[in-house]
């Protein structure tokens, strides 16, 4: 896997949507119940059963996308104590949801700090040079039509699943795949994991090709550990593809990326400098 870290396309104007998503992407998560002990990996029950209580509430949930039903018994937030020991006590719903809605509400929660800083990163790189070249409003809307596919592509997939989707990797992947059709020849420094991390200038079309392709594999079930697998590759997969298709229309009239020349991260180097 392949880590971006800068992309040698500047953009025109400033990315207030881009900048506004990753700032309340990071307060809603700094005010998740358990958002500390998540960071620390010490997170006690009672942090768990706020966390639980607090995802069920917020979090999209495929079975109750597709089949528009709540749950009868759902993580209240409180502890109990039972022959097995502490756990989480159960009860009925003390408040109303919508499914639909709960789509907007899950892209701005993240199970933890890897989460929430890898799709941020991707965000940044990305995000601004889309913005740039849609305008602000229709980006968001964007944002938030590419979130919406990806959700409901993987609750049709899984709709009986009742594990909460969280996170933004799908509306992100939407940025990702307009990235590909609107500059597929800018260039992107990436850091790749050969021993040590090696920087390296490639055209965008690699990277995000790569990076589409992994999901797809990963998507199937291939290549990924039995029971480990807690990331909605297929929601990467919908949303990325719903990305291209809205993006398309606009690729004629997008003009090309600016040429790298000798440039380092972005600046024009002096001269040579060592890694």
């Amino acid at each position: 896997m392949v880590i971006p870290v800068h992309d040698v396309n500047p953009a025109r104007r400033t990315p207030y949507v881009t900048y506004a998503l990753i700032a309340a992407s990071v307060l809603v998560f700094l005010l998740t119940p358990g958002a500390e002990g998540a960071a620390g990996g010490e997170s006690h029950v009672a942090q768990l059963c706020q966390l639980h209580a607090f995802m069920d509430h917020y979090a999209a949930i495929p079975r109750e996308m597709i089949h528009h039903q709540l749950p009868r018994l759902v993580p209240t937030g409180q502890v109990g104590t039972g022959v097995a020991g502490p756990g989480c006590v159960m009860g009925v719903p003390g408040y109303d949801k919508s499914p639909a809605l709960s789509v907007v509400t899950a892209m701005f929660l993240h199970g933890g700090w890897l989460h929430l800083l890898g799709n941020m990163l991707f965000l940044l790189i990305f995000g601004n040079n889309v913005e740039d070249r849609m305008g602000h409003v229709r980006f968001a809307l964007f944002y938030l039509v590419c979130g919406y596919a990806a959700s409901y592509g993987f609750a049709l997939l899984n709709a009986d699943s009742g594990d909460p989707l969280i996170g933004a990797s799908g509306a992100i992947a939407g940025v990702l795949g307009a990235y590909l059709v609107l500059y597929p020849k800018a260039r992107v420094w990436v850091l790749v994991p050969f021993l040590i991390f090696l920087p390296l200038r490639l055209p965008a079309w690699i990277v995000l090709g790569f990076w589409f392709g992994l999901q797809a594999v990963y998507s199937s079930g291939r290549g990924v550990e039995a029971g480990s697998g807690t990331v909605a590759y297929a929601a990467h997969v919908v949303g990325f593809v719903a990305g291209m298709l809205l993006a398309w229309p606009l690729k004629a009239g997008t003009p090309p990326p600016p040429e790298p020349g000798r440039l380092l991260f972005g600046r024009r180097a002096r001269h040579r400098q060592a890694w």
